[in-house]
């Protein structure tokens, strides 16, 4: 599955840079999205105007102010599914993306992962 982490984090202590390495150890392929980064855990990061194919699942890692401006270039990816993770689970948000017909979930990636559900979408 090939997951895109929008908001990756190289520090180690953040839930991003956790939720990257843990898709990773369930055999998914991460797609790290950070302008301010070129790289996450050796994992090259990619602008999200110009990730290649449409991804399996987009997990947010952003809060409202910076996941509006972003509504229409996730939209545009045609993403499977959307998580929502803790902290970027807001109304606003969830609405935008809902209105463009993206499957939106407000889950925390880490849970699913740990409790076998990440695929259940």
């Amino acid at each position: 599955m090939d997951v895109v982490i929008l908001g990756a984090s190289d520090k180690p202590d953040r839930f991003a840079n956790r939720a990257q390495r843990k898709l990773r150890q369930h055999g998914h392929r991460v797609i790290p999205v950070n302008p301010a980064l070129s790289e996450v855990e050796g994992v090259k990061t990619v602008p999200l105007a110009e990730l290649a194919s449409r991804p399996d699942v987009v997990t947010v890692y952003l809060g409202r102010e910076r996941m509006l401006p972003l509504v229409d270039q996730m939209a545009a990816l045609e993403p499977g599914r959307v998580i929502l993770n803790p902290g970027a689970d807001d109304l606003e948000v969830v609405r935008a993306l809902r209105e463009r017909g993206l499957n939106v979930q407000t889950a925390c990636t880490l849970v699913l992962l740990d409790t076998g559900r990440f695929a259940d979408g």
